[in-house]
């Protein structure tokens, strides 16, 4: 009997063990840091990596020009935001041009218009080249961003990327079909944390 009930405590405190070290973190963070950026946004304002410190942010690549996957995940980072606002969470949303030569300021701004964007913490950004683009997207998020030399598609990655408050890009969802629930979860876990 003794022993049984030993067992019994040792095993609930084990289990009691492993809900908490779930609830610390996010499960198998990807852990890649987000290289220093200082970009232009849809205000024609800077915007970088340093308006981020200790914020906890969601990014993805699109550009206004696309025919296929952009319009979805426009449209389910729009549904994202709001999501996020019933929840009251305080959450940056970015969007980096892939398409910078055509995605003017002006552009974005109206493009963003278009899915009811809140322009208050949701920042498509542009004002760089083709080459930086691609190479900041695959150094910092291990994501493509090409532009091929005929026709006007540009070949990108379809993810939505979370970012701690340290800059370092923790889990990746598909920005087509967005588990939203998770998202918002993971979000929690993070701003939780001091």
């Amino acid at each position: 009997m003794r022993k049984s009930l030993c067992f019994i405590l040792i095993s609930l405190f084990s289990l009691l063990l492993v809900g908490c070290g779930q609830v610390q973190g996010i499960k198998n963070p990807l852990n890649l840091e987000v290289r220093e950026f200082n970009f232009t946004n849809q205000e024609g304002e800077k915007f970088g990596l340093d308006d981020l410190k200790g914020k906890v942010w969601i990014a993805d690549f699109v550009f206004t020009n696309c025919t296929t996957v952009c319009l979805p995940m426009m449209a389910n980072m729009a549904e994202l935001q709001g999501k996020l606002n019933e929840e009251d969470l305080s959450v940056e949303l970015v969007s980096f041009s892939v398409d910078p030569v055509i995605d003017t300021p002006e552009v974005l701004k109206e493009y963003a218009g278009n899915f009811n964007a809140d322009l208050s913490n949701w920042n498509l950004l542009t004002g760089y080249s083709q080459n930086t683009i691609k190479d900041f997207a695959l150094k910092s998020f291990k994501a493509i961003a090409i532009k091929p030399e005929t026709g006007d598609q540009v070949i990108h990655g379809v993810s939505f990327y979370l970012i701690n408050k340290d800059g370092m890009v923790m889990k990746d969802y598909s920005g087509l079909d967005a588990p939203f629930d998770e998202i918002i979860n993971d979000i929690k876990l993070l701003n939780s944390k001091e």
